[in-house]
């Protein structure tokens, strides 16, 4: 499989390793000191891109993947109040997208985890949930796209919570989620169930980008050749 990695730092360098290892070829990396190559025609080189950018940029850089027929697999969070409008554009070019707010398969079974304590607690409301979420401090987006799948995943089961929020918690409803950026942390995200007796928690903690690189090509591989819209359920089978 030939890939187009757009964006090639720290993350890039990581799925290049990883997708050369695994037999595959890299026909295209595209980071800020040469903007002038990402054009249809180097695109179209490429069986698939896989995209690690940042906020600002990424759903331009979709978009000019659809444009040159080829799948994107998305790594860059942030940029979801454009969702609708990337979706709705893929299927309009018949294209493939496949986003995941993490490809960890550890933060994918945690994501399972979570959906399954929240249904546990709902029947528990002297326990006040929250989320904690530790990053490096070069990492754009705050909170992270794990923590608001996460904090999503809790409202949507647990219907004490009706929004989540980066402020101090003003009410009930609220779930607050606090951002932490310090080091060079790869990633820890912890959910806490909190009461005047005790506290229960549960926590995923990242060693380096290795498993987020190594999920992206597993994308990158089953997205070859098809058309839709795919998520990282879509590869576990997960539900």
């Amino acid at each position: 499989m030939k890939i187009a990695l757009i964006g090639y730092g720290k993350m890039g360098k990581e799925i290049e390793q990883i997708a050369v290892n695994r037999g595959h070829s890299i026909v295209l990396t595209i980071d800020i000191t040469n903007p002038e190559d990402f054009t249809p025609e180097n695109l179209a080189k490429a069986d698939v891109a896989i995209e690690f950018t940042s906020p600002g940029v990424a759903v331009n850089n979709y978009l000019k993947c659809f444009d040159a027929g080829i799948p994107v697999i998305s790594g860059t969070t942030g940029w979801l109040k454009q969702r609708e409008l990337v979706e709705n554009t893929c299927k309009e070019k018949n294209g493939c997208f496949f986003y995941s707010s993490n490809y960890s398969l550890g933060v994918n079974i945690f994501f399972e985890l979570n959906r399954l304590l929240a249904k546990m607690m709902k029947g528990f409301p002297q326990y006040d949930v929250s989320i904690t979420e530790v990053h490096h401090t070069q990492k754009l987006d705050a909170p992270s796209g794990t923590a608001i799948s996460l904090a999503e995943d809790i409202i949507s089961i647990n219907d004490s919570k009706t929004n989540w929020t980066i402020e101090k918690q003003k009410s009930k409803e609220e779930l607050s989620i606090k951002p932490v950026r310090e080091g060079s942390v790869p990633g820890i995200h912890t959910i806490k169930y909190d009461s005047e007796e005790d506290y229960i928690e549960i926590t995923h903690s990242a060693y380096s980008r290795k498993g987020l690189a190594f999920g992206a090509v597993i994308a990158a591989e089953f997205s070859y050749g098809k058309t839709g819209i795919y998520s990282m359920k879509d590869i576990l089978k997960l539900v």
